[in-house]
């Protein structure tokens, strides 16, 4: 296993004006992955080392907004690859009024279709916009930056629904190995167990912690040092289950969700990593006493 020295505890994380001071050398090339707070929905930010950037699904309808915000604060004018996983409404719900305010230049898609209206928005949007989109293929190796390896680990196979049909992504950095499992189900885990390599130091956990994944079987294989979960604290599904946090546990994993910390950022060299987090998980505490 590779050693890492931990840097995300609160207490080694030093605040400037709520800002976290970043002890990277300024000659390395660091790696930045937002999770974006959008609710119940994904949408993940990554500015790579080279400067490209890569949006993973564009959140709820309402979070059109809150990712131009990000945008605009991080001073990105376009967006190098957007990879949609599926089409349902948490994940794609954003992209149309992102379309419209910003350049994309590319569209990775899981190639699943579906009849709903926010989906038609964003096929007319693709149409009006001229983006170009390619269709994801399993084993695809994403040829973006030259210092990353970014394969797509799962995509669209016939007869499978949205969830199965998601785009999954292994990202690497040098020795920093990040998993995006986007809506995925118990029996894509259980092929990508048989079939892939999947030790990574940071997984984004499936199915905002539904029952339908993380299976302990697949974290054993993984053991990711930090688990992110994408979720509203108001949601009417239950996310994220009990077993899906005892299974996190089981494996020693360090859990951080969208609904507690807001938006997270992991910064990493590719051989250390900082994390922080847009909330404290004492603010909705003090919120509910004043």
């Amino acid at each position: 296993m590779r050693s890492l020295r931990y840097l995300i505890t609160f207490s080694l994380i030093l605040l400037l004006n709520g800002q976290p001071i970043i002890a990277f050398s300024s000659e390395q090339q660091t790696m930045d992955v937002h999770f974006i707070d959008v609710g119940q929905g994904d949408s993940i930010l990554i500015q790579t080392p080279s400067n490209k950037t890569i949006l993973i699904d564009g959140g709820t309808p309402d979070s059109g907004n809150k990712i131009l915000d990000l945008l605009e604060k991080k001073h990105i004018l376009s967006i190098d690859l957007l990879v949609v996983t599926h089409p349902d409404i948490d994940h794609i719900g954003g992209l149309p009024k992102l379309m419209k305010s910003i350049n994309i230049d590319k569209i990775l898609d899981s190639g699943k279709l579906y009849t709903t209206k926010t989906y038609r928005r964003y096929i007319n949007q693709i149409g009006k916009q001229k983006i170009p989109v390619e269709i994801a293929k399993k084993n695809q190796v994403i040829k973006l930056d030259p210092v990353l390896d970014i394969k797509v680990l799962n995509t669209y196979e016939p007869f499978k629904n949205n969830n199965e049909s998601s785009i999954a992504l292994k990202v690497t950095y040098k020795e920093m190995d990040f998993l995006f499992m986007s809506d995925v189900e118990k029996e894509q885990e259980q092929q990508l167990v048989k079939n892939e390599d999947l030790q990574a130091e940071f997984l984004k956990v499936a199915h905002h912690g539904s029952q339908t994944s993380t299976s302990i079987e697949f974290l054993e294989k993984v053991r990711p040092k930090v688990a992110i979960i994408t979720y509203s604290k108001q949601n009417d599904y239950g996310h994220p289950v009990g077993r899906v946090i005892q299974n996190l546990y089981k494996v020693n994993s360090l859990i951080y969700s969208t609904a507690v910390f807001g938006t997270i950022t992991i910064s990493t060299n590719g051989f250390d990593y900082y994390l922080w987090t847009e909330k404290s998980p004492m603010s909705g505490i003090a919120k509910e006493r004043s």
